[in-house]
Parts: structure tokens; C-alpha cells; sequence
């Protein structure tokens, strides 16, 4: 297990920048609360990882693969784990995550798998240009090219998160079309949170004293 030295950043978990991608305060409940619920579609993905996420590999005709492999970036203080590493035998790298639902080109899945091949090119010691998302629900391997917008994406996404965490303090709620789809909606309470500030101010001119009234003699 790695330790964190004095001058590296606080590590943050490669599954929290697609968490934050999609939601920032879906982020903050599962960081700062270790609150977690399942639903049918977290099922099914916890589902299609079981053989993913069994250690080791396998050897096919110039292709070695590698499943749940460790990575990490001392700079940008990431961990986590890539769900299959493809390492081809002219040199190329490409990890491979594993999603249960549809792609979404440009979603946080592309910034999940991004940050991975920042990890294995410093673990590997090599440059990677391209990385793959797989959806099982159209089963197919969907591109994700590595570019300098990418790997911004990854550095602005991993300080995000890092700020969330030194904070210590819940973003506020989406309550967009996001939420239908998330299933920690019930434990958020996004629709109610999101008029806070309504609420506030209605409390507020509620119990606001009135002027005081000059009474004649």
C-alpha cells in the first residue's frame, strides 16, 4: 500500500472524478458521508464488473490483458484500480473501463478512463493516446482519444474533487434531469434542498420584527 508523502497531494479515488463529472454533490455524499444506494442499474454494473475485478490476466496473440490492475499518480495524487489494461506487443497501452449503461461521447466516463491512462503512463513509463469505454448495454468498445483537453479535464476534475474533501461541505444539489437517473435521489433530496434559499428568505421575512410603533402620550 502506498503512503502519502509530505509534498504529494491528499490521493483522490479515480471513481470520485466520474462521480463529480456527473454530479458534485453525488461526489460529496459518497466522500464525505460514505453514503452509497443501490439501485437496478448499480446492481447491473456491480454485476458486469465481477469478472473484471478478479486480479490477473490473460495472454492472447500480441495482446496481454490485465484485469484490475492498480494505478496511481503521485503529481495529480490519484489511486484506483483500472478495470482491463490492454498491452499490445508493439508497446501500445489502453485501458478499458467497463460501464453497465449507455455511452454519453464527452461524459464522466471519458474523464474516469482518462485519468487512468494518466496513471498507467507513469506506472508504465510510456504515452498514451488513446483509451476505450465498453458498454455492455449496447455491448460494444467506444473510443476516448487522450488529448490535452482531456488530460485538462482530469486535472481540473481531481482538484475539484480535492477541494470538496479539504472543505469538508456538501456541494448544492443538481435538481436537473440528472437526478431521475441518480440512485442516491431519495438520501439528496434534491428538489428540496434546491429551494434552500427560497426557504431562507421566507423564514426570514416570516419572523422579521415589525417597525416599532411611536405611541402618543
Amino acid at each position: 500500500m502506498r503512503r502519502v508523502g509530505p509534498q504529494e497531494p491528499w490521493p483522490v479515488p479515480l471513481s470520485a472524478l466520474e462521480h463529480y463529472a456527473y454530479c458534485p454533490r453525488q461526489a460529496g455524499l459518497i466522500l464525505l458521508e460514505d453514503a452509497f444506494a443501490e439501485d437496478a442499474a448499480t446492481v447491473r454494473g456491480t454485476l458486469a464488473h465481477h469478472r473484471v475485478h478478479d486480479p490477473g490476466h490473460e495472454q492472447r496473440p500480441r495482446v496481454r490483458t490485465l484485469r484490475a490492475l492498480p494505478v496511481w499518480h503521485d503529481q495529480l495524487g490519484l489511486t484506483g484500480v483500472c478495470d482491463v489494461v490492454e498491452v499490445h506487443a508493439e508497446g501500445t497501452v489502453v485501458p478499458v473501463e467497463h460501464k453497465s449503461g449507455a455511452y454519453t461521447p464527452g461524459g464522466p466516463a471519458d474523464v474516469q478512463v482518462g485519468a487512468q491512462a494518466m496513471c498507467l503512463e507513469q506506472r508504465m513509463d510510456t504515452t498514451i493516446t488513446s483509451a476505450a469505454v465498453y458498454t455492455m448495454a449496447d455491448r460494444r468498445r467506444h473510443t476516448v482519444a487522450v488529448d490535452a483537453a482531456l488530460r485538462e479535464r482530469v486535472r481540473a476534475t481531481a482538484e475539484a474533487v480535492r477541494a470538496v474533501m479539504a472543505q469538508g461541505r456538501l456541494p448544492a444539489p443538481a435538481a436537473d434531469q440528472r437526478c431521475r437517473r441518480c440512485s442516491m435521489n431519495t438520501g439528496c433530496m434534491p428538489k428540496v434542498l434546491a429551494k434552500t434559499r427560497r426557504y431562507e428568505r421566507l423564514l426570514a421575512d416570516l419572523y422579521t420584527p415589525a417597525p416599532e410603533t411611536e405611541w402618543d402620550d
